[in-house]
């Protein structure tokens, strides 16, 4: 485990995505009729819990206490895939991107559990942290960049000049 003593306590947050491709799922995922319940609001709760639980799945990860975590589903019609989102803030002395990560894989995980009677060919993809910021490197953005979307809904703040 990483020693954080001598770093600064700052506001860190960070925001991660993936998706679901869901195929002749992605129906009843977004009209929310899959025969074990609703995948979407399940996905919600349990993205929120694998972010609060990150450090119990990962061997290294410090334990946070998070301040916030927003977990956000969209649907993707044109490729019939689901796209989560999850934002995980606190104060700390080291970074929450992978809680924000542990987040999306634990909602796209209950999206895939929920809608594989239906269809088993799914297929997670394309997950990645969009940016984090805190501490002193301030903001790193994924060199793939991010949607006007993506943009105007997590607003990214770039770093002070001294």
């Amino acid at each position: 485990m990483a020693d954080v003593r001598a770093k600064a306590i700052t506001a860190r947050r960070a925001v991660a995505v993936g998706e679901l491709r869901a195929g002749d799922a992605y129906a009843a995922i977004v009209e929310r009729r899959l025969p074990k319940g609703d995948a979407l609001a399940m996905a919600e709760i349990a993205g929120l819990q694998g972010a609060k639980q990150a450090s119990a799945l990962m061997p290294l990860c410090h334990p946070l206490a998070l301040e916030f975590v927003a977990v956000r589903c969209v649907p993707v019609p044109e490729r019939n895939a689901i796209r989560v989102y999850c934002e995980a803030a606190t104060q700390a002395r080291t970074g929450v991107e992978m809680e924000a990560l542990a987040g999306v894989n634990a909602a796209l995980l209950t999206i895939y559990d929920l809608a594989k009677p239906v269809q088993p060919a799914l297929a997670i993809e394309n997950v990645r942290l969009l940016f984090k910021q805190g501490g002193k490197k301030g903001l790193w953005r994924h060199p793939d960049g991010m949607s006007a979307e993506e943009e105007a809904h997590y607003r990214p703040q770039e770093p002070a000049s001294a």
